[in-house]
């Protein structure tokens, strides 16, 4: 599982590092040590732009936690953060996206929680570990998005009427991330980007084989603060590497 990622890439970087091409320069999100399901988050897809024409790269935001377009509220979103390899061309909140709607949602790294047993003198807990790339280079995280209509709203392309979610696809982990949690974000290579984000790419075995081979590079995991915790903490702080406590 993915819960929480950190994205402090501004958007001037993201446009030249994943060759993006068109940008409302209007959106804006602020840094975030601390991203949490239902957060705006900078997502790299290639659509046609509004009106017609080519096909364009485009960097915009979404909101993490994907709602299908055919759910009858917002609601499930924050429950469709993540999909899973295994099985995204299957699920039914998924497979229509997995075709059509595919993204690359950049990350510095994340966070994952490794259980600690209580003790005599303690009680249980989770300690919070930041895994990130040994290079420092940013992560594509595979992602999937979609759109869906307010049925409130009249008809047309009423403000609010629209609203774009995605979700990041996770894994089973591994390298050093395995030590910390069973399941982790995959992470596309620079070479399958272009593929993936293409929207005439349909073919569901060639896409699902894009995802067989995810990036490579080392991790590396460091434990955290529990200050982490709490959405509403925020800061180059929560990165700052702690004693774990036994």
């Amino acid at each position: 599982m993915c819960g929480r990622y950190v994205s402090t890439r501004g958007p001037r970087e993201l446009v030249r590092l994943f060759g993006v091409t068109d940008w409302n320069r209007q959106d804006a999100l602020e840094p975030n040590w601390n991203v949490a399901p239902t957060d705006d988050v900078w997502a790299v897809l290639e659509r046609t732009p509004r009106g017609g024409g080519d096909v364009t790269r485009q960097l915009r935001p979404l909101r993490w936690g994907l709602v299908p377009s055919w759910a009858k509220d917002t609601g499930t979103g924050a429950r469709m953060i993540n999909a899973r390899v295994e099985t995204v061309q299957e699920k039914p909140a998924f497979r229509r996206a997995f075709l059509e709607r595919r993204c690359l949602l950049p990350a510095d790294g994340f966070y994952e929680w490794q259980p600690v047993p209580a003790t005599v003198r303690t009680r249980a807990r989770r300690q919070p570990y930041f895994i990130s790339p040994e290079d420092g280079r940013v992560m594509a995280l595979a992602g999937l998005y979609e759109f869906w209509r307010d049925p409130a709203v009249p008809e047309g392309d009423a403000p609010g009427a629209w609203l774009a979610t995605c979700t990041i696809i996770t894994k089973d982990a591994t390298d050093a991330a395995g030590r910390i949690h069973p399941r982790m974000p995959l992470a596309l290579a620079p070479d399958r980007q272009d593929a993936w984000l293409d929207p005439a790419h349909r073919d569901p075995v060639r896409l699902r084989a894009l995802l067989d081979s995810p990036a490579g590079g080392r991790l590396t995991v460091r434990p955290v603060s529990t200050a982490v915790n709490d959405v509403r903490n925020n800061g180059a702080r929560l990165l700052d590497p702690v004693e774990p406590q036994a």
